[in-house]
């Protein structure tokens, strides 16, 4: 592929952007959850706290994905959210 983005839409604020800016919560064959990676049913989320929260407070992710969304699941995406700096933050 000659570098085109891929597109995908957060299930929170419904922004179309580059699924590498996202955050990926992945329905796996088994049933289980993943982040970023394996095979199944995707739902993207972007990694602010306003769409974490809205996604978490109106289950949206549930929805997207189909499935019951463990606290875990919304804990390992807030820890993300802390430890990871936002992108395009920096003074310019």
């Amino acid at each position: 592929m000659s570098g085109h983005a891929v597109l995908r839409r957060c299930v929170t604020c419904r922004q179309l952007l580059d699924r590498q800016q996202l955050w990926r919560v992945v329905r796996l064959k088994d049933g289980g959850l993943s982040l970023d990676q394996g095979m199944g049913r995707s739902a993207y989320l972007c990694p602010t706290q306003a769409c974490l929260e809205e996604a978490k407070r109106r289950k949206k992710l549930q929805k997207g994905l189909r499935c019951q969304v463990a606290d875990s699941i919304y804990a390992a995406l807030e820890q993300r959210l802390n430890t990871t700096p936002v992108a395009g933050s920096e003074a310019r």
